[in-house]
């Protein structure tokens, strides 16, 4: 009989403080440990290899050796594959990714050197929203990915995985810290855009690839896992564990000790039909009376039910019955002392090794029921089997057909028949070897066992293995208001009473959502948050959740507007679904130019250009008829030489021979005399000939006859008649040649080998600029003074705002208007804050005032013309809708 030893000096209320105080504590540490746990829950990881199933065929991939010993890989080598997952495995990797902002790429690799190629990619369309790519020609490391603004985001790191040698990447990204781990060595940290994870329907997800015709990976990878989780590298490089928990791990224990302090003043507080008592003082007194009860707590595990301290052996552990709570132990097995003709083996029905006999075969070692093949001497195979200490010879059955190439065959030591590559070796019956929670795995040339997910092993054959309680060893994601569950392989998140789910791993106390007391756009999805909710914008339709605008897929191209989704309306001068086709009016008969000139096309637009020999007097006529001739004997434009005269002509000139003298017609070319007729190589340029003929210097590159045998493959590239030194664009309809270079979607491309590798547009660096814009159709961003379309603001601390109490801030800070709890205002230059219930309007309004959401919904503010803001980002959107609408009750709008 147990009794509870209660505190007399300092009251129920203090003893329960002192206990919340260490539930506090451990409650941090749980925080702390919950993160820095190696284990990984199933439903916060991606295994690519797993759902690809690389392990089956495909062409252009082959596993072989890994980083460790036994570890498996696959080599990607053919050019000529497609590592791509189906619809459906797609889809269901998709749903884990969407909504994500923290997730970890790992993966293991040994690359070509010099290949450029990308190792994982997920994109929709032209659209990448997650791709890793290295670059062996420019020795980079490229990460691109969609960011919460809707702009594609390219982060460049200079490092060369390309050395063909093995490295271990881990790539971590939470919110805005973006980390790159190489060999477990922390090699860039930077801040970058928050990335947004809405990967739309029927995106498709490439390995060692971007897609058919693109950025083939040539090397070896193994263990490519995307971790939906922060620090994820650890996983990877476990001496990497931090000590120190991330912002979300902060607020998550902020909001634990708030829980807990508004517990203890709930439970401490009197009632009014006890008024000298409190909840403590009932509660303890009921527990007083419980002293002089006895009772028993039974156990029960896999439907059988056990008594207080019975004992009983699961598998390979001991278990005990202990007050209700199953506890188990893995059984210690000794080392066993075996004698010199035995060996240490497990046997069907035990879990420890244990002496059995062995035979000597060949300098080899076999334990009972162990076979090997040999081959005579004339080439016939026998079979031996381990009996009663002897090898003895075994009756080989007659080996079936195979249907695989012979390329494909794999010869095995314990039998004489040849399997092909990717046999199913556990349907022979190895699997009945894996007992408890544990799986047949097949491997090159035979099978292991291996624990299920969310199961480690008691043996180090993987055959036993028990299942790892997540929630006691803090290996567990729940999240505000739920409790922990352990269950079978895994564990999950339950609300706590009065409270709806929120995600699987957090719960709210109110349905904003489902009640319609949202400010969510009618073309937006509500999402119930810790407190409040969030909007986001339905397919078809782009914007901050609050206000959504219609998107085309793929983008309006060359300032193309859309209005509806998947409907774009051109500007002047292109056509086509997306605005991707440039109108060519000079081949379509729409402009006729001047004689003197010849029309050129422009994208969008044309452009009368004076032909050779003219020159534009200064009017700039649109057809031009402003072309005049050049006098090309009056200005020195001529290569008359020195023994003839030079006449001039409309839109050229002539050479004649003054009458009476008989010309040589030589010509002098870089210092150097060359007679009529004569034709020689540019030293400098050895694809470019000249000649000259009748006193004139002509040159002109090369011309390429693909037909001749003997043809320079270098001054002509496109007669290289190989295929490996062709490219194809990234549709897979344009081919290039080799050293060919084009822009595509703001990227520099070119064509190497057979290989195309692209980077991102360099960009002058706009100085001295607040605002920023990226046009329609631009790659650059150009300054501009309108914060209201800008889509970077850079806030200057030097300048700082007034507010309406004569307090100094600075430019970008925040803060919420005193006595109005709704308004929150922000500092944009440097001005003073007008004083209230006077509006001066100076210009557009510089200190912008919004509702903060969670806030009681009648003091919601609005602005006129004014551009509003995510005030739970404090950055403005990607788009800025304006909104009209009358200020409600106690609501005040600031200009400066």
């Amino acid at each position: 009989m147990r009794t509870l030893s209660r505190g007399r000096a300092d009251g129920p209320a203090a003893s329960f403080s002192m206990r919340l105080f260490q539930l506090s504590a451990l409650i941090s540490v749980s925080l702390l440990s919950s993160v820095s746990g190696f284990g990984v829950d199933p439903a916060l990881r991606i295994d690519f290899f797993d759902e690809l199933h690389l392990d089956e065929t495909y062409a252009g991939v082959s596993q072989v050796q890994g980083f460790h010993n036994e570890s498996r890989a696959f080599q990607f080598k053919d050019m000529w594959r497609s590592v791509r997952a189906s619809a459906g495995v797609s889809e269901r990797m998709m749903q884990k990714l969407r909504g994500r902002v923290e997730f970890t790429l790992l993966l293991t690799l040994k690359q070509d050197k010099f290949n450029s190629g990308v190792m994982l990619s997920i994109h929709h369309g032209e659209q990448r929203y997650l791709e890793l790519e290295s670059s062996g020609q420019r020795s980079e490391v490229r990460l691109h990915y969609w960011t919460a603004e809707r702009q594609i985001h390219t982060e460049v790191f200079p490092y060369s995985l390309a050395d063909g040698r093995w490295h271990r990447v881990a790539l971590s990204l939470s919110a805005t810290q973006l980390v790159l781990y190489v060999d477990c060595s922390r090699i860039y940290e930077r801040v970058v855009g928050t990335p947004s994870m809405e990967v739309p329907a029927g995106s498709t997800v490439w390995l060692g690839q971007r897609n058919n015709a693109h950025g083939f990976f040539k090397g070896v990878m193994q263990d490519v896992q995307l971790l939906l989780m922060p620090q994820g590298y650890i996983s990877q490089c476990p001496d990497l564990n931090r000590t120190c928990p991330t912002c979300n791990d902060f607020h998550g224990l902020v909001q634990k000790i708030m829980e807990l302090q508004d517990i203890l003043a709930k439970t401490s507080g009197k009632v009014t039909v006890f008024p000298a008592q409190g909840k403590l003082a009932r509660a303890e007194e009921r527990m007083r009376a419980l002293d002089g009860c006895y009772c028993e707590r039974t156990c029960s595990m896999n439907g059988e039910l056990y008594r207080d301290e019975e004992v009983w052996i699961d598998g390979c552990r001991n278990c005990t019955c202990s007050n209700g709570t199953v506890e188990c132990e893995s059984i210690f097995c000794p080392v066993p002392q075996c004698p010199p003709d035995t060996a240490a083996a497990y046997i069907p029905g035990a879990c420890c090794k244990e002496c059995q006999p062995v035979c000597l075969f060949r300098g080899r070692v076999y334990v009972e029921g162990d076979r090997r093949s040999v081959r005579d001497s004339t080439g016939n195979c026998l079979l031996f089997e381990c009996r009663d200490r002897s090898m003895r010879r075994a009756e080989s059955t007659p080996c079936p057909e195979l249907t695989c190439p012979e390329s494909e065959q794999i010869t095995l030591t314990d039998r004489c028949c040849k399997v092909c590559r990717g046999h199913d070796f556990c349907a022979e019956g190895y699997s009945s070897s894996c007992v408890e929670n544990s799986e047949c795995v097949n491997l090159e040339a035979g099978a292991c066992c291996n624990c299920r997910d969310g199961y480690q092993a008691l043996r180090d054959d993987s055959a036993y293995c028990q299942d790892v309680d997540e929630c006691a060893e803090g290996k567990h994601y729940c999240r505000e208001n739920t409790v922990c569950v352990n269950t079978p392989g895994s564990f999950m998140c339950v609300c706590q009473t009065g409270y709806i789910r929120i995600d699987d791993y957090s719960c709210t106390e109110h349905d904003e959502c489902g009640s319609g007391l949202h400010s969510c756009d009618e073309n937006a999805l509500c999402f119930n948050t810790v407190g409040g909710h969030s909007c986001t914008c339905k397919p078809g339709y782009m914007g901050n959740g609050t206000v959504c605008r219609a998107h085309c897929d793929g983008l309006c191209h060359n300032g193309g507007t859309c209005v509806a989704p998947d409907t774009c309306i051109c500007q002047q001068g292109f056509t086509g679904r997306r605005c991707e086709t440039d109108i060519d009016e000079c081949s379509d008969g729409f402009v006729e130019c001047d004689s003197r000139a010849t029309c050129v096309n422009l994208p969008g637009w044309y452009h009368c250009e004076c032909r050779d020999g003219y020159h534009d007097n200064g009017m700039f006529s649109a057809n031009g008829e402003s072309c005049e001739d050049i006098d090309e004997c009056e200005t020195g434009r001529h290569s008359c030489a020195n023994d003839t005269l030079c006449f001039n002509m409309d839109g050229g000139y002539d050479c004649r021979c003054p009458h009476g003298k008989n010309c040589s017609g030589d010509c002098v070319h870089d210092g150097k005399v060359k007679h009529n007729r004569q034709i020689w190589v540019l030293d400098d340029d050895r694809c470019s000939v000249c000649s000259c003929q009748s006193g004139l210097v002509m040159c002109r590159r090369m011309v390429c006859d693909c037909e001749n045998p003997t043809v320079d493959v270098s001054c002509c590239p496109e007669c290289d008649p190989r295929l490996t030194s062709q490219c194809l664009q990234q549709n897979g309809l344009l081919t290039y040649n080799n050293g060919d270079t084009w822009v595509e979607n703001c990227q520099q491309c070119q064509c190497m080998r057979g290989e195309v590798d692209c980077w991102p547009v360099p960009c002058t660096p706009v100085l001295n600029c607040e605002f920023l814009v990226v046009p329609e159709g631009e790659c650059c961003p150009r300054c501009i003074s309108d914060p209201c379309q800008a889509d970077t603001v850079r806030n200057d601390i030097t300048k700082t705002c007034v507010d309406e109490y004569g307090v100094t801030r600075f430019s970008g800070s925040a803060w919420t208007k005193h006595g109005t709890e709704c308004s929150l205002c922000q500092c944009k230059s440097s001005a003073n804050v007008s004083p209230l219930p006077v509006l001066t309007h100076r210009g557009p309004p510089l200190l912008l005032c919004d509702f903060q959401p969670g806030r009681a919904s009648t003091n919601t503010c609005f602005l006129h013309d004014v551009c509003r803001q995510s005030l739970h980002l404090l950055e403005p959107p990607l788009t800025h809708p304006r909104r009209t609408a009358e200020p409600r009750t106690n609501c005040s709008v600031l200009y400066m």
